[in-house]
């Protein structure tokens, strides 16, 4: 049977509302638009070249806006072009600072609505861009449902994808504190209405150690014996941020652990290096250890969640969901939500 065509989306949300001066109206974009233009060339002909105009209807547009607003906000001097009034360029500031911060969100909403859209009109609906940190029963399910474009980041930086609109899906986890605990980018995601956040699994995380335990090590104390070779997750990851709030309760230094500063980027290479004798210990979950054969020492368990935007077809986040839950509930050191 022949796969049904894709047809090419593209969504572009921008900022569409106006500027309400008395009885008139002007479009925000447009005069974002002229006023960016006036800086960037300097002269009402680069505004008329920027934006497909004549030269007239260039001037026509300005004027017109000075006229709505009752200020000036372009000044031309012989010999020096056009340039932006001190209030024009507070104008333009304040307009590029709304888009600017507008951005973000507008992108993620945009790629929600390709996806729903793909699904409706597409035929076949287009992979989901899923940033997510590491973990070895997501990855799997990922792989066996092949209908993803995955990029394995840390906890932060898949949740600043998806807030970005990079991602359509982000997976992480913040050790065990809640999401309104766990600071920025975090924190966005709590309560916010265009967003879906689901808790996906619980898993156990602990010191992933050399087979038989030969170091003898029984807390995150021992680490800090000179003996023991340790092997960290990369900056930014949410075992990485789990690991250094720990030592800073226990009042241990970093300097103090050897190898600290050696960084693997998944559950999965910091047990194959303590698999193959590099290192003694790592901080990892329990599936990485029983994977290679390691000791594992268990440290607490904590949440892995899932968060996309709330305009993205919602069966698309059930399937996903569900292909993981029914392997995370046959696995050793995960334990499913309770049903809401």
């Amino acid at each position: 049977m022949t796969e049904p065509a894709r047809a090419d989306i593209a969504v572009e949300l921008g900022l569409g509302g106006v500027l309400r001066l008395g009885t008139r109206c002007v479009p925000v974009a447009d005069t974002l638009a002229l006023l960016a233009a006036i800086e960037a060339t300097g002269s009402v002909q680069g505004v008329a070249t920027a934006l497909d105009l004549s030269y007239r209807a260039a001037w026509d547009r300005l004027r017109s806006l000075e006229s709505a607003l009752g200020q000036q906000l372009v000044r031309k001097t012989r010999g020096h072009g056009t340039a932006l009034t001190p209030v024009g360029l507070a104008l333009a500031r304040a307009l590029s600072e709304a888009a600017a911060g507008l951005s973000a969100p507008l992108a993620r909403e945009a790629r929600a609505i390709e996806a729903r859209l793909a699904s409706l009109i597409g035929g076949a609906p287009r992979p989901l861009a899923i940033a997510a940190s590491h973990d070895l029963v997501l990855m799997d399910t990922l792989a066996a449902l092949g209908d993803c474009d995955i990029a394995v980041v840390g906890s932060s930086q898949a949740v600043q994808r998806l807030l970005d609109g990079r991602a359509d899906v982000a997976g992480f986890h913040c050790g065990s504190l809640g999401l309104a605990g766990a600071g920025a980018p975090f924190v966005e995601l709590v309560d916010n209405p265009g967003l879906r956040v689901r808790p996906l699994f619980h898993r156990e995380q602990g010191l992933l150690l050399a087979s038989g335990n030969p170091l003898g090590v029984r807390s995150l104390r021992d680490l800090a014996t000179g003996r023991v070779r340790y092997v960290n997750r990369q900056k930014g990851s949410g075992t990485r941020v789990w690991f250094d709030r720990m030592l800073a309760e226990l009042g241990l230094a970093p300097a103090a652990i050897a190898g600290y500063g050696v960084e693997e980027f998944t559950h999965q290479a910091v047990a194959a290096v303590i698999a193959t004798g590099t290192a003694d210990a790592g901080l990892g979950a329990r599936s990485a250890a029983e994977r290679f054969g390691l000791d594992f020492l268990s440290i607490g368990w904590e949440t892995y969640h899932l968060a996309a935007s709330a305009a993205l077809p919602e069966e698309r986040l059930d399937r996903l969901v569900a292909a993981v839950a029914a392997r995370a509930g046959r696995a050793a050191g995960y334990r499913l939500p309770e049903p809401a």
